[in-house]
């Protein structure tokens, strides 16, 4: 992207560079072939709108030229004038049919990656037992890739289980990775009554997938971690949470927001090694009727505008007001988001957001803070 940009910069430096010349002592020196061909060349990194802006400045330096050195008496004027003219119209529409087939090619590209990414993510259900809950995905701006963001919603007997996860990297090896998280969850998630576990068999589904990709190609590295939280609501009024190095879930009670910050922060799955106490249960939160949570990926809180300021996610969703279903409050938080980046995500976004409908009451060892415990 840099070198891209260095790259746009080239053809207006050399027609500022034109200009220094024509104005200094050393006018003598011949710039009308040089300035001819700007367009062409800021044809090859930029669309007609650049093209133009380039063979606009070259005819401006061209003009000056002759102006304040007297030669529109000259032949040579009018005949680089003519030139640069004809450069410039086979420069802009050669700019405009590259530009074109590219936007064709980059739309074809994400239409095969949003089906793939479809196929992945299933759409989640309007209601599962005790929440209602809607999802969404949003692919970045900046190129065609499929993410490697996960998220999933099942109804167990064990209360509804939630994952969100993110991993390392772009294209079909985070797609694999993706997928074997997804798979282990999917199925440990209706017979491992213990959620630590559910996460357990996730890490190890990541890691014979690593396993078999660098068998399969030794000199290729395979996505080495995953962040990824795992969440519960069981009957009773809590939320049950097991966070491996991903953001925090955010809870909207009673008109406010907070993130439900982990006790022990943990690594992300595949960086086994670097877990010194692995959490032996869950950490268990107040989640009563009324109460909406969102599980989201970082390119929610790491999204910029342009003044490079971040997300502010709990202003945004008290912005987006608590009262609106699941569905529609995600779209107004999306809208939010396109506003503050300028339509411009730099990375994926997925979201899910669950809101806890009426039924058992909370225990009595439920309070305020945090505890361990299924």
């Amino acid at each position: 992207m840099v070198l891209l940009r260095l790259a746009q910069c080239v053809p207006f430096v050399i027609v500022s560079l034109g200009l220094g010349v024509e104005l200094s002592p050393g006018h003598m020196v011949y710039t009308g072939p040089l300035l001819t061909a700007m367009p062409a060349l800021a044809s090859l990194t930029m669309g007609p709108k650049g093209t133009l802006a380039a063979a606009a400045g070259a005819l401006a330096v061209t003009v000056i030229s002759a102006t304040l050195h007297g030669a529109w008496s000259a032949e040579v004027v009018y005949s680089n004038i003519l030139g640069l003219l004809v450069v410039s119209v086979a420069s802009v529409t050669t700019s405009r049919a590259m530009h074109s087939r590219r936007q064709r090619e980059l739309d074809q590209i994400r239409r095969i990656a949003a089906a793939a990414q479809s196929v992945l993510l299933r759409p989640v259900p309007a209601r599962l037992g005790p929440v209602r809950a809607a999802s969404m995905y949003l692919a970045a701006e900046t190129g065609a890739q499929i993410g490697g963001d996960l998220y999933e919603v099942v109804h167990t007997r064990y209360g509804v289980r939630m994952i969100v996860g993110d991993v390392r990297g772009k294209g079909l090896p985070a797609v694999r990775s993706a997928a074997a998280v997804l798979g282990a969850f999917r199925e440990s998630a209706h017979y491992d009554d213990d959620l630590t576990e559910v996460m357990n068999h996730c890490a190890a589904a990541l890691r014979r997938e690593s396993s078999a990709a660098e068998a399969a190609d030794p000199g290729q590295e395979g996505e080495c971690f995953v962040t990824a939280l795992v969440a519960q609501v069981p009957d009773a009024h809590v939320v049950q949470v097991v966070n491996r190095g991903h953001p925090p879930p955010m809870l909207m009670h009673g008109g406010g927001v907070r993130a439900l910050m982990p006790a022990a922060p943990q690594p992300p799955l595949g960086m086994e090694e670097f877990l010194a106490d692995p959490p032996a249960h869950p950490e268990s939160f107040p989640f009563v009727p009324g109460d909406r949570l969102l599980l989201h990926t970082d390119g929610v809180v790491e999204a910029r505008n342009s003044a490079n300021d971040f997300f502010a996610l709990p202003e945004h969703m008290e912005g987006a007001g608590h009262g609106f279903p699941p569905r529609e409050f995600l779209e107004r938080l999306h809208r939010r988001l396109v506003v503050h980046t300028d339509n411009r995500l730099m990375d994926d976004v997925a979201m899910v957001v669950v809101d806890r409908l009426g039924g058992h009451t909370a225990p009595d060892d439920v309070g305020a803070r945090p505890h361990a415990g299924a």
